[in-house]
């Protein structure tokens, strides 16, 4: 049987490539997706963790740390924060999604307060030198060689010029003065975010109760009652498929849009060859072979298409995030053993069932039939 199901496979070499070809796309979809999303979300917890805050205190207002309009906190409340028990930095800041030749987040900020809750650290040039001056991240200035210090840059529809290159893992990867950021609003002195470094914990639980001391502090001052209040922690538990609208919705279209490929396929391809092989299914038949060792026939050899087809998936994956961070250093794209064996399972599963039926129709011929088939 086993020779008979590579003969098969072998005399119809195009169908059998293509059969497997079809099941690699289809893990290569789910992976480079799944890669892809996921790792723009886990950058976004890894750069926000390394920016040095460990509580976030905003308008409820605003919804979101991502915003797209204008900001509307009075920057003066940083002076209120800072005299609170506990609170080390505050740094007042803004971040604004900016759509051209990319998207990026530009984060507004005052260089010494943000420089306060972690420093940056400098790889060329140095800190703002005034108002339409940005700082980018070495990762920004190695996927465009162009973004060099010196070089111009269009935010927000304004020209800027670099002035610095820093280490990424900053909470983004293009900095611009709060202030420019607010005149470019029409809004002057106001801030979106404050972003509060406080006093260290000898332990977790120290950490905890002086995050709660603040947190009550801040919901008991006059005007502040209603902000919203948020640990790092909380922030960053916040950043999951389950929390973010339309994120685990937009996965599992594309899922489910490979998984019907990966069917489709399969099943086209196994019903032609059990139509094909309709008289060697009645030999089979005659020599004593039942329904069962017919069905095995065809499932073993999707089987063996499938593992050719999802092992040059997986191969090809990995090809792709290689090619992809040598290309675009700044495009986060992670692989898991996790989502590696997901991709494996639904990709097997999905054909099983794709040549179920022809299995079950190559079963049921009657022998006799079959013999006299033409």
């Amino acid at each position: 049987m086993n020779k008979l199901i590579i003969g098969n496979l072998v005399h119809r070499p195009l169908r059998s490539i293509i059969s497997a070809l079809a099941v690699a796309i289809e893990v290569v979809m789910i992976l480079s997706i799944v890669g892809i999303f996921y790792g723009i979300l886990n950058n976004s917890r890894a750069e926000q963790s390394g920016s040095g805050w460990d509580m976030m205190v905003r308008p409820s207002s605003t919804g979101t740390l991502l915003s797209s309009g204008a900001a509307s906190a009075d920057i003066r409340v940083a002076d209120i924060l800072r005299k609170m028990p506990h609170v080390k930095v505050v740094a007042p800041g803004n971040i604004k999604l900016s759509v051209g030749n990319s998207v990026d987040n530009i984060v507004g900020i005052e260089y010494d307060s943000y420089k306060a809750l972690r420093p940056f650290v400098f790889t060329a040039g140095g800190p703002f030198q005034g108002p339409y001056d940005i700082l980018i991240d070495d990762l920004q200035a190695a996927a465009n060689p162009k973004m060099q210090v010196g070089s111009k840059i269009k935010v927000l529809n304004h020209d800027f010029t670099v002035v610095g290159i820093v280490e990424h893992g900053k909470g983004a990867r293009k900095f611009i003065p709060l202030e420019t950021m607010d005149a470019l609003d029409g809004t002057p002195n106001k801030a979106a975010t404050f972003f509060v470094r406080t006093d260290d914990g000898a332990t977790p639980e120290a950490k905890q109760a002086i995050q709660n001391t603040v947190r009550q502090e801040v919901l008991s001052t006059d005007g502040l009652q209603d902000w919203s209040v948020q640990t790092i922690q909380e922030f960053l538990a916040g950043l999951t498929p389950e929390h973010l609208p339309g994120f685990k919705i937009a996965l599992d279209v594309v899922i489910g849009i490979a998984t019907i490929i990966g069917f489709l396929v399969i099943f086209q391809s196994m019903y032609t060859a059990v139509m094909e092989r309709t008289r060697e299914i009645g030999i089979l038949k005659s020599m004593g072979a039942g329904k069962f060792a017919i069905v095995s026939v065809v499932l073993r050899e999707t089987t063996l298409l499938t593992s050719v087809g999802i092992a040059l998936g997986v191969i090809f994956s990995y090809a792709l995030r290689n090619v992809l961070h040598a290309r675009f250093p700044t495009l986060s794209f992670e692989l898991t053993s996790t989502w590696d064996l997901n991709a494996i399972l639904i990709a097997f599963c999905g054909s099983i069932f794709g040549a179920l039926y022809p299995a079950l129709k190559a079963a049921r011929k009657d022998p006799i039939d079959a013999l006299s088939y033409e």
